[in-house]
């Protein structure tokens, strides 16, 4: 049994990811090479409908055959594993600690004092897990730590390590699925200047993680219940479509920058139901997205959001990015 998320915030990287998404499990395999990372192998296997529903295992049991049923059609042999839990089943905090503590002290205050304080549940609920990051000067003068705090419900980690423990495997990095993602583009994350905020977009099935960067630590993130899934179901019900879990027709879609433009979409001919629909949905979406970095610029001056970056099966939703910086 892990205590804590364990790795949370580490660096060291096994080589095998999977990713457990409400729509389907997917597992990956990097090589480290001279250059940077070579991916290996790649599989990914659709999950029946009720299997995870709003980030959480409903059934590890079954979960777990489908895990061991898609190593096996890959050939992979692998005992260690990385994984990563839904932003939605985290809490992330920035928090200020003084900065004499040593390293015990500082454990201490975080994870018995502090966390406490943050969380929306319980403590003894909890697993929890922080890092250290820079000094800086507060508004009086005073030298402090900024500490990034994460944790999550015992019954959401223990969910998945039981269902990894039943496919024959062992957890070796748990964390939260933005910090994954973080880590994946820091290179283009160093770009920008330790002042500018990178706005991250991650469309997932079910909802849309966004999450505001500065410098590689999150300093904002917020669930969005806004999926691929919404804005296909949208597309279909004004179609008259079957509904379905399959997003290929989605992503082959290119959206109008703005509803002025033309709407010709291959087989969607403007004016259509189907394409208003799922604009309507999107523009739910980009309103989200835009109160979320409202919040942000307002907790201090000097602030600005310098990208936006897309991720996610949703980011292949062709001119989704020039449509949310317009609307």
């Amino acid at each position: 049994m892990v205590s804590i998320l364990k790795n949370l915030l580490s660096k060291k990287t096994k080589g095998i990811g999977i990713e457990l998404a409400p729509d389907r499990v997917n597992i990956a395999q990097l090589r480290k090479q001279s250059s940077g990372f070579k991916l290996t192998a790649l599989t990914t296997i659709p999950i029946p409908e009720g299997m995870i529903q709003e980030g959480q295992i409903t059934d590890p049991t079954a979960l777990a055959e489908l895990i061991q049923s898609a190593l096996s059609e890959i050939k992979l042999k692998v005992k260690r594993i990385a994984t990563a839990i839904p932003g939605r089943e985290a809490v992330t905090r920035l928090i200020p600690v003084p900065a004499e503590l040593d390293d015990r002290e500082l454990r201490e205050m975080v994870l018995n004092q502090e966390a406490g304080l943050y969380l929306p549940f319980p403590r003894e609920e909890a697993d929890v897990d922080y890092q250290k990051l820079g000094l800086f000067i507060d508004e009086d003068g005073i030298e402090k730590v900024q500490v990034l705090l994460v944790a999550t419900r015992k019954e959401v980690t223990d969910s998945y390590i039981s269902t990894f423990q039943q496919a024959g495997l062992e957890i070796d990095v748990l964390e939260i699925s933005s910090f994954s993602l973080i880590r994946t583009i820091r290179e283009q994350l160093r770009q920008f200047a330790p002042q500018e905020a990178v706005a991250i977009v991650d469309v997932e099935f079910e909802s849309t993680e966004i999450s505001i960067v500065v410098d590689g630590v999150p300093q904002f993130s917020r669930t969005v219940p806004i999926g691929t899934h919404q804005i296909q179901t949208a597309l279909s019900r004004a179609m008259n479509l079957p509904a379905s879990r399959n997003m290929e027709v989605l992503q082959g879609l290119t959206i109008p920058v703005s509803p002025t433009d033309s709407m010709n979409t291959g087989k969607l001919n403007a004016p259509n139901p189907g394409m208003s629909a799922m604009m309507r949905v999107l523009g739910e979406l980009a309103d989200e997205l835009r109160r979320s970095i409202d919040f942000y610029l307002n907790q201090g001056e000097n602030l600005e959001v310098a990208q936006l970056l897309l991720a996610g099966p949703g980011a292949s939703i062709g001119q989704l990015d020039d449509f949310l910086l317009n609307v």
